[in-house]
């Protein structure tokens, strides 16, 4: 779903009362765990963390007037998700994460090619989403994405 807001606490604000929290929670846990270099703003209608254009003047290359996207969090209609670019990209990195989410949840598995939908959302692991958050830095998701670009 798409909130209008302008700022993450104006989306945190925007969303239903019983998403409030774990959405607080995950946005916690990706400030806490993100490398130094990613910013945080409101992308693509969801909380977003991204690379700026101070650090990636190209900018992303569907938009390069926007800034290169990493991560995304956001209350949809019916589940949390949590957006991330570097498991679309990287097989290993998608491989790792998929085998370490069962040591933190017993529910299937629901994702996409970048998306993480949580519909149980007491149960959104936010010690493997911190650990996630670390596994690329800023030069590494730029590196892995312009290499991503350079082979379509």
């Amino acid at each position: 779903m798409q909130y209008k807001a302008t700022t993450p606490d104006e989306y945190i604000e925007a969303i239903p009362e019983e998403r409030k929290e774990p959405m607080r929670n995950l946005r916690k846990v990706l400030l806490d765990n993100l490398p130094k270099g990613f910013s945080e703003e409101i992308n693509y209608g969801m909380i977003g963390y991204v690379v700026p254009h101070e650090l990636y003047p190209d900018g992303y290359h569907c938009d390069p007037k926007l800034p290169l996207p990493f991560m995304n969090i956001a209350s949809q209609k019916n589940f949390i998700a949590v957006y991330h670019a570097g498991i679309y990209a990287d097989k290993d990195l998608m491989e790792w994460f998929v085998g370490e989410y069962h040591k933190y949840v017993k529910t299937k598995l629901d994702m996409g090619k970048s998306c993480v939908r949580f519909k149980k959302i007491d149960q959104i692991p936010l010690k493997l989403i911190g650990e996630l958050a670390t596994k690329l830095s800023v030069e590494a998701w730029i590196e892995m994405y312009e290499t991503n670009i350079k082979k379509k």
